[in-house]
């Protein structure tokens, strides 16, 4: 597209190698995470430098871009949820952001670039590198899901969808008439006759086995023996390995992980799951992955599922019950006490994860979530949406986005009296979404390095999406 230089901020060690070793794409300099994080404790904490970074690129202050860091705060991801505890003290957490603010600071100032690309806003260096590029004038494009069948867009902030909401808004006035109004009629009406999840989960987060006779399987002595391999063969990479980084996991930690997952498997969770009646008022809530950014980024303050299952549940008429139903891909995960507290909720009962979670909302009275995916099935299907995070949906009249949690009851209220679908306005948000994407199924080529008989259809999609970047970059019309 006629761009002859790149910089790059990279996360881990294995990707810095790669963009070293190609040859295709001419790099100025590669600054990377891990490296930095090796130099923090050398760095002495200067406050007036943080007051300063703190008022210059605070939102509002400079704790979210450590909260966000599953790695620095709760020692996730180099451990398996529910893992929490952190990897460094208050010390080492100003030191380690000071250095990384530092150094981003001194590689944009000295690279100057164009625009910022970036897919995934999950980590300090991260959050860091997006606020001040975006402070400095930097141009920024987020890459993000439209949850409409393989869609790719491109937003300026990850809160929102930013020119699909134009064009949305420019419909609603009748300025203009989408070219894919057809094209949304047609997928709103199949959705509501043969409703479908959409789901983009890979690797650690692919729904999981749900029953306790699956679960006994790993016990086979031929899983026994893959165990033991994938073992003894993890830990010769990592006693081998020259550098060690911070986000690496540790084999024997890791195994210790996964076999207190695994029994929690074994036992099970069935004692603490309710047969849902449908014929009777209800709300729904499905829980959340963790850690993610849907808790950690675009809903910092309501991260803790349990407390905002206790305010939903007393915000609800006295004659409903709320329903909370685990995500499929956190199955073991949590332990048996998390779900005791739900549990102890008086209005509130737990559905086994293979209920499925569009029948439950088909049939609820309204449906709250943090930022997930079910609001938005929830809105294609007319019901009621209260929402707790920033999420691309929330710009649609008929959602309700919480922001103070004092004022939930009324909302609440508000939303099983006052509700009115409003198809027309849906259409043009679906029309704008079509419009402003393009068709590219970056997981499936994110996850398969070899696309065999796909390998065509992929380079045809990431085509696609390279010329929808161009095009808001302004590299092509």
């Amino acid at each position: 597209m006629g761009v002859g230089e790149f910089c790059a901020y990279v996360s881990m060690r294995s990707a810095y190698n790669f963009l070293l070793s190609q040859k295709e794409i001419p790099y100025t300099q590669l600054l990377l995470d891990e490296a930095i994080h090796k130099k923090f404790m050398d760095e002495e904490v200067d406050f007036k430098y943080l007051a300063w970074l703190e008022e210059e690129y605070g939102i509002p202050n400079l704790w979210p871009y450590l909260y966000i860091d599953r790695v620095i705060m709760n020692g996730q991801l180099v451990r398996e949820y529910p893992y929490n505890r952190a990897t460094l003290s208050y010390y080492e957490m100003l030191q380690r952001l000071q250095i990384t603010a530092r150094e981003i600071i001194k590689f944009l100032d000295k690279e100057k670039p164009d625009f910022l690309f970036i897919s995934v806003i999950g980590s300090l260096g991260a959050l860091l590198l997006y606020t001040i590029a975006k402070k400095k004038g930097i141009k920024t494009f987020n890459l993000d899901y439209t949850r409409i069948g393989n869609g790719e867009i491109i937003t300026e902030d990850y809160r929102t969808f930013t020119w699909a909401n134009k064009l949305f808004e420019k419909f609603q006035r009748g300025e203009v008439k989408s070219s894919r109004d057809k094209e949304a009629r047609e997928f709103i009406n199949e959705f509501r006759k043969h409703p479908a999840p959409y789901v983009v989960e890979t690797g650690i987060w692919a729904p999981r086995p749900t029953t306790r006779l699956s679960q006994l399987r790993y016990l086979s002595p031929i899983k026994i023996a893959k165990i033991a391999g994938w073992f003894a063969l993890f830990t010769f990479r990592y006693l081998i390995k020259k550098e060690r980084d911070y986000t690496d996991e540790i084999p024997w930690y890791s195994a210790w992980d996964k076999l207190k997952r695994k029994t929690r498997e074994i036992r099970g969770f069935s004692d603490f799951y309710a047969i849902p009646d449908f014929e009777k008022d209800f709300a729904y809530f499905p829980l959340h992955l963790e850690p993610e950014i849907g808790t950690l980024l675009y809903a910092p303050f309501f991260s803790d599922q349990i407390h905002l299952i206790r305010q939903i549940a007393r915000s609800l008429p006295i004659h409903f019950i709320l329903y909370v139903k685990e995500h499929p891909s956190m199955v073991g995960f949590r332990p048996r006490k998390y779900y005791a507290e739900i549990a102890k909720i008086p209005n509130v009962k737990i559905l086994s994860p293979n209920v499925s979670s569009l029948k439950v909302v088909e049939k609820a009275n309204i449906l709250f979530t943090i930022a997930g995916t079910a609001g938005w099935e929830a809105v294609l299907l007319e019901k009621p949406v209260i929402t707790f995070g920033d999420v691309f949906y929330n710009i649609l009249s008929t959602v309700k986005h919480s922001v103070k949690i004092e004022d939930l009851s009324a909302l609440t209220l508000s939303q099983l009296k006052n509700f009115k679908p409003n198809n027309e306005e849906l259409i043009h948000f679906v029309s704008a979404l079509l419009e402003d994407s393009v068709d590219a199924n970056l997981i499936e080529l994110w996850e398969k390095e070899d696309q065999g008989e796909d390998e065509r259809s992929q380079g045809e999609g990431l085509k696609r999406l390279a010329e929808l970047i161009a095009k808001k970059i302004n590299l092509k019309q």
